[in-house]
């Protein structure tokens, strides 16, 4: 007998359990073989997640705790482990971010990494269904219907399921298409997606789910998918086709998911298949920056990962790299009182920087004016305009600061939603007003003029000629009906004739405008609710005039022309302030940011109250605009403010905000202090 089978027989004899050994890239965090020195590259979070190796791992990386810098070493080590760079999935939700991610892997190591397969769920998603179509009654060369393409389709049935002589609005096209996407990708009935979010259409509840049913079919029949499409059937591919499933698993060994607080339960459903029996699945995101519900994502899709596995490693990122300890400080505070969290801790090791300061104005123009102020003092301070942004919950929030700002020539760029002025709704109301003005106005007459039902640019251009020519005269709007002016003209043109000779003032005259324009939005546009708080925004910005040619010249925001030598001029200095909603503001930092209307009933939203779960996310999206911050963050709120919906004055401040402890922020109440506003 050997040696060695001398050994093994006394150890059998003895009833020694076996010790496999690894190679020295096997074992976790430990190799002398590796080209980049990790553990001093990471810090103990970002390596501990870097150096898993197998089994499925979720990966929660706080904001700015460089969760993209993860993924990337991540990519390099398993390279350098020896696994086949083309058994490695990367899904993110941009092409850019994963080719990026990519491009630094390369750079880190070598050109294998390029090998690595990355891209979009959608993008995934056509690359296996170009392969394997024909299984579900698809032909491989279906031609793929953007969100436009979508609306378009839909549009040509539409026409087929709209009740004839019926005396109430069909949702459009784009509204169609809205529900449905949300159907899918939240795997809901149509039905109840109307209950809950469109109720004003349950009346039509059948045909819109016929029409839908029909788009389908739609479709099948001439060899189409949507975006949505895509997602649904490489799911149903998976499900119905093992085969097709066991050549995925052969495939892909390791895959690993960015941002997976933005999933959706088709998303999830799809992870869990790909994830085979290996379970080599690691999931990276921030539960606490869970804030695209209304896109279908689902933050129980990372709240509940590690019970889809079993033995799932949970890793924790919490240095911030971006904002000081007194801005994580009040973050942490935020997201502490969260329902619905993983615990954790952000911290920093940069300097020591000043408080958060959360302000209190007496009304919404002081709030504008003082934000006005210390933009200016920030950038007299070295804080380029470029370097500060004012991010809110709606886009409706800036109308007001966007007229001061204009008032003040700083430049500024809007992000999600479109400048106060640019909105049709607004666009309308000011038309009306302008009138009030000018009664000669033509171009104005022509917009209202259109808004009637049956009129059409002929008739709009007959009236504004009698209107020119004195046959039509706001004085005698009483005796229209001999002169052959269509009903919803005269009405049309007595209300605006009695707004010319009232005395009322000019917030009294848009309201009643306003009443009147109320059932000309519900017609034109299914989002009217939505478009309705505008102009209620519209109405109180009015309350500050007495003049209401001043109003006019302040709503109209396009500066006059300039001179070439003043274009040249204002060329080189290419500063400009960000105005976002939060939504749009993900990703992204500043050294100074400015949250606004931090009001109970703004900020949340008083529609977010009655569910624990819109309260939740309103929650995170305040945190995720908290955590923007470098190095400088004000959170203002306005009071008294009557909010013309639920007919209540609102004055107090954010549930978010008014349990902060003192010892973390400092509260002010912005002061008169003569012409300059003062914090005391």
């Amino acid at each position: 007998m050997s040696n060695h089978k001398q050994i093994i027989s006394v150890f059998t004899a003895l009833k020694l359990k076996k010790l496999i050994l690894k190679k020295a890239s096997e074992v976790q965090g430990r190799s002398v073989n590796y080209k980049i020195n990790y553990e001093m590259e990471l810090n103990t979070g970002q390596y501990e997640a870097v150096m898993h190796h197998e089994g499925p791992a979720l990966v929660i990386a706080g904001a700015g705790t460089g969760k993209t810098r993860t993924l990337v070493y991540r990519v390099a080590r398993m390279i350098e482990d020896g696994i086949a760079p083309q058994s490695i999935l990367l899904l993110t939700f941009t092409r850019k971010s994963a080719s990026e991610m990519l491009r630094r892997a390369s750079l880190l190591l070598d050109g294998r990494c390029e090998d690595v397969s990355g891209g979009t769920f959608h993008s995934f998603a056509v690359q296996v269904l170009r392969q394997y179509a024909k299984l579900i009654g698809y032909d491989n060369n279906f031609s793929i219907l953007d969100q436009s393409d979508s609306e378009d389709a839909i549009n040509l049935l539409r026409t087929e399921f709209i009740e004839k002589g019926a005396k109430r609005r069909f949702p459009t096209k784009t509204t169609l298409q809205r529900i449905y996407s949300m159907s899918v990708n939240t795997k809901t009935d149509i039905a109840a997606i109307i209950e809950d979010e469109y109720s004003y259409f349950l009346d039509d509840s059948d045909r819109i789910i016929g029409l839908l049913g029909f788009y389908e079919e739609y479709k099948k029949k001439h060899n189409l998918m949507d975006y949505d499409d895509l997602l649904l059937n490489l799911l149903r591919l998976m499900k119905e086709h093992t085969s097709v499933l066991n050549t995925l698993h052969k495939m892909y060994h390791f895959i690993m998911v960015d941002e997976y607080q933005d999933t959706n339960k088709l998303q999830h459903e799809i992870v869990l298949l790909l994830s085979g029996s290996r379970s080599n699945i690691m999931a990276v995101g921030d539960d606490a920056q869970s804030i695209y519900s209304f896109r279908g994502a689902s933050y129980q899709n990372i709240m509940f990962f590690p019970e889809s596995f079993s033995n799932c490693k949970i890793y924790k990122i919490e240095e911030n790299f971006r904002s000081s300890n007194q801005i994580l400080d009040l973050s942490n505070q935020l997201i502490k009182e969260a329902i619905f969290k993983y615990d954790k801790n952000l911290f920093s090791s940069k300097p020591t920087g000043e408080l958060p300061y959360i302000v209190a104005t007496r009304s919404e123009r002081e709030q504008s004016e003082f934000l006005v102020q210390q933009i200016l003092e920030l950038r007299e301070n070295g804080v380029p305009l470029n370097n500060m942004a004012v991010l809110f919950r709606s886009a409706f929030h800036s109308f007001d600061l966007e007229i001061e700002l204009e008032k003040a020539n700083i430049p500024f760029e809007k992000f999600g939603g479109m400048k106060f002025i640019e909105t049709a709704h607004i666009k309308d109301m000011v038309s009306f007003m302008r009138i009030l003005s000018n009664p000669a106005d033509a171009v104005s007459w022509q917009r209202v003029l259109l808004l009637l039902s049956g009129i059409g640019p002929k008739k709009a251009a007959q009236v504004i000629s009698m209107i020119s020519d004195g046959t039509i005269k706001l004085s005698k709007a009483d005796s229209l009906s001999e002169k052959g002016i269509p009903e919803n003209i005269r009405e049309m043109i007595k209300m605006i004739s009695e707004m010319y000779f009232s005395e009322m003032s000019i917030s009294d005259k848009c309201t009643v405008i306003s009443e009147y324009y109320r059932h000309l939005l519900k017609q034109k546009h299914d989002d009217w609710k939505k478009r309705w708080e505008d102009i209620e925004t519209f109405i109180t910005i009015s309350e500050r005039y007495n003049n209401l040619q001043n109003f006019l010249n302040d709503m109209a925001l396009d500066p006059p022309s300039k001179s070439l030598s003043d274009m040249e001029a204002e060329n080189n200095d290419n500063e400009i302030l960000t105005l976002s909603t939060i939504h749009s503001a993900k990703g992204l930092e500043w050294q100074a940011v400015f949250i606004i209307w931090a009001l109970e009933g703004r900020f949340p939203s008083s529609k977010a109250v009655h569910s624990i779960d819109s309260i939740e996310e309103e929650r995170r999206l305040f945190y995720v605009a908290c955590t923007r911050a470098k190095e400088y963050l004000y959170i203002s709120y306005p009071i008294n403010i009557f909010d013309r919906e639920s007919g209540f004055v609102l004055s107090e401040p954010s549930r978010f905000i008014s349990k902060i402890p003192d010892t973390i922020v400092e509260r002010f109440v912005v002061a008169d202090g003569g012409s300059d506003i003062s914090l005391n």
